[in-house]
């Protein structure tokens, strides 16, 4: 199956063309217009960053009951259940009253069981456990059964203590059909506390806290697990001294077979899902770019089919297959391409995604399927948009009548929202470089229009994908301050094809800089911002470019917003005395050095790329921020790019917000910074 696109519009929203039997139905269109800008208000910024009402709805197995997570005003958010064939029956079947529920997970009908994480408490409490608890759907019978870790504060039902497991177990799978027994990892940390040394597999009974060992001839070294549908660990990854390997038992098999082996940058087939038959389905590199395509593992060769099962031209396959949870039959594939779709095999959910699709057009709608071969069918719709956070329905039975169940941010009104498109543009060195573009609603009498001050979004990782098309509070909240929002997928970026991510490969503050760079002067030629308004900003890696952007390139960039940043690559390549990070060994001896540089050979150009190096060649006025119990990017980075900014005679702005790690968790300190945010900006670009 080949997946194969057509540009809508600005932005690749497509009709799917499938060369197997299956087809897609439309891929979203844009939402409803938007306002234009008047004499309106301001959206408050608390909009932006508050909790969702409802988020992470659930089908019961058998799909009468739906469990959601549901926010109160003022209180920690809980854990409800409806029951479908009652309508307007919920029940609250989880709450407490200092700590919040993590999305839930069904173990058969009955049951249901979540970890819990305090969102009013900072992000540096994240190295404490997050436990999990197992409760009936009809609120009963809540019972720990991993215990949490370092939280005084928390009201841990006391119930089955004896049997609790000790905090760094973990939920893995939940095998379907089971009803009882759920997949717990033992985690075991290697002498450093930072990489993981091996995971030991385990069978856990919710009702009763009891556990028991689930494969006999485990792996040492073992970190990590593909499942069938049944809960039977199918492949198994060990990492040592920089080397991966994986290993498969079959079904009716009882020791492990070597697939192949590797280093940890290795760019060979990856492994994806395992169905209910024992097929490994991987993805590999391929044609122009190496994107990544969906394939089958041949067991016998070991070696994946040449023939791809859904390939996404100019993106590499990310998505999820989609069974039965009756059968363990794929039913679809979910595709992410700039925005997600689905992809069924089955053609009456291929025909009644077109339904849905129909009735909430310019969306993307997610379908999930219970009972889908009989008439008595449940699907939940989950539906979105980039105006909008989404909203959730249901449809059951043969009517074609979807019941609406709520929005997932009430407040937010998507015709005041921006809209996102998704381009493609050329970087001064011939590449082709993705980039996402957020444009506020248009200004009354837009044609005469000037255009706008721009901020530069950098996203952290850096390998990682930074966009998709869906509603993102940033973006949004930057946009509704006047701003054109650019974040573009520099080189180094993952989903677009193993040349764009190698291509980044020791480039920090080189080449991948000069993409950032690029996607701004490409903007002002297509007329989208005012390149003598331009400020660039961004966490993390994020914010390492945002200063190397001042240093490398001070005429585009009027300020420079830089939080939890990178500011010396040096210490994440060496580990010191003076200071606690969570780099992992493994990392620092085995990948960095070739993502990075290496520390010795490599000393001259890490100098070179060194914001705290290179401060005295920033002109632009600067705000500094960072979590006090950053472990990922310890606080030294900032006070020591701050000594040095004001030492060059440019003191930063600077903030520090206690108990914070590596971005803002407590409510406050969101809307603080956003506030401080917003001065600042507005200050250097009088939007």
């Amino acid at each position: 199956m080949t997946i194969c696109f057509e540009s809508r519009g600005l932005m690749l929203r497509a009709l799917l063309a499938l060369t197997l039997a299956a087809a897609a139905g439309p891929m979203p269109a844009q939402t409803a217009p938007a306002d234009t800008v008047a004499a309106r208000p301001l959206i408050p910024l608390e909009t932006f960053f508050a909790p969702r009402d409802l988020a992470s709805p659930r089908l019961s197995p058998s799909g009468r009951w739906l469990a959601v997570l549901v926010q109160g005003t003022g209180q920690r958010n809980a854990l409800a259940v409806i029951d479908l064939e009652s309508p307007g029956t919920s029940r609250a079947i989880a709450r407490f009253s200092d700590i919040d529920i993590e999305p839930p997970r069904w173990v058969g009908d009955d049951h249901l069981v979540f970890s819990v994480l305090d969102k009013q408490a900072g992000s540096g409490d994240d190295r404490l456990a997050p436990g999990l608890f197992g409760v009936h759907r009809d609120g009963t019978g809540l019972r720990e059964l991993v215990k949490l870790r370092g939280n005084p504060f928390v009201t841990a039902p006391p119930i089955g203590a004896d049997r609790r497991l000790d905090y760094n177990h973990q939920l893995l799978h939940v095998p379907r059909g089971n009803g009882t027994e759920v997949i717990v990892g033992e985690i075991n940390f290697s002498g450093s506390g930072n990489d993981i040394d091996s995971v030991v597999l385990k069978r856990l009974d919710v009702r009763t806290g009891r556990v028991g060992s689930l494969v006999q001839g485990q792996l040492d070294k073992a970190r990590g697990f593909l499942f069938d549908p049944d809960g039977e660990p199918r492949l198994t990854l060990t990492i040592h001294a920089g080397r991966t390997a994986m290993h498969w038992r079959a079904p009716g098999q009882a020791t492990w077979t070597l697939l192949r082996e590797g280093d940890l940058l290795d760019e060979g087939w990856q492994p994806e899902a395992v169905d209910a038959a024992g097929t490994l389905y991987v993805t590999v590199p391929s044609g122009p770019g190496a994107t990544r395509v969906l394939t089958r593992l041949d067991m016998a060769s070991r070696q994946p089919v040449p023939q791809a099962l859904v390939s996404v031209p100019g993106f590499d396959y990310s998505g999820t297959l989609v069974h039965d949870p009756d059968t363990g039959v794929a039913l679809g594939v979910r595709v992410r391409s700039d925005a997600e779709t689905t992809v069924w095999f089955d053609a009456r959910l291929k025909t009644w995604q077109a339904e849905v699709d129909r009735l909430l057009p310019g969306r993307v709608n997610r379908l999930t399927c219970r009972r889908c071969a009989s008439d008595g069918r449940v699907l939940l719709v989950e539906s979105w948009s980039d105006q909008d956070p989404g909203g959730y329905y249901v449809w059951r039975g043969a009517a074609a009548r979807l019941e609406r169940l709520g929005s997932a941010m009430k407040h937010v009104e998507p015709r005041r929202m921006a809209t996102l498109d998704f381009h493609r543009f050329t970087a001064r060195d011939g590449r082709s470089v993705p980039v996402w573009v957020t444009q506020p609603p248009p200004v009354k009498d837009a044609k005469d229009a000037p255009p706008r001050p721009a901020v530069v979004l950098v996203h952290g990782g850096p390998w990682v994908r930074g966009g998709q098309w869906r509603w993102d509070p940033m973006p949004q909240f930057l946009a509704s301050r006047g701003y054109v929002v650019i974040e573009p997928e520099f080189r180094g970026s993952t989903g677009f094809g193993g040349e764009h991510f190698r291509a980044g490969w020791r480039q920090w503050g080189q080449a991948m800089q000069d993409d950032v760079a690029d996607a701004v002067l490409w903007a002002a030629q297509q007329r989208l911002v005012d390149p003598a308004r331009v400020c660039i900003a961004g966490a993390s890696y994020g914010g390492y470019a945002t200063l190397m952007g001042l240093v490398r390139h001070p005429e585009l960039y009027r300020c420079g917003a830089a939080w939890l940043a990178v500011t010396e690559p040096l210490r994440l390549l060496e580990r010191s005395a003076w200071w606690d990070d969570d780099v992992g060994a493994e990392a620092r001896k085995h990948s960095l050095p070739a993502l990075v540089g290496d520390a010795k050979a490599d000393a001259a150009m890490l100098k070179a790329v060194s914001p705290v190096q290179q401060a005295a060649r920033i002109r632009a006025p600067v705000l500094l921020a960072y979590g006090e119990l950053d472990r990922r990017v310890p606080l030294v980075h900032g006070r020591e790019m701050r000594d040095a900014l004001t030492a060059a005679g440019r003191p930063p702005e600077w903030i520090v917000y206690p108990g914070e790690g590596h971005g803002w968790r407590k409510p406050e300190n969101r809307h603080d910074f956003a506030r401080r945010l917003e001065a600042f900006l507005a200050q250097h670009l009088k939007p």
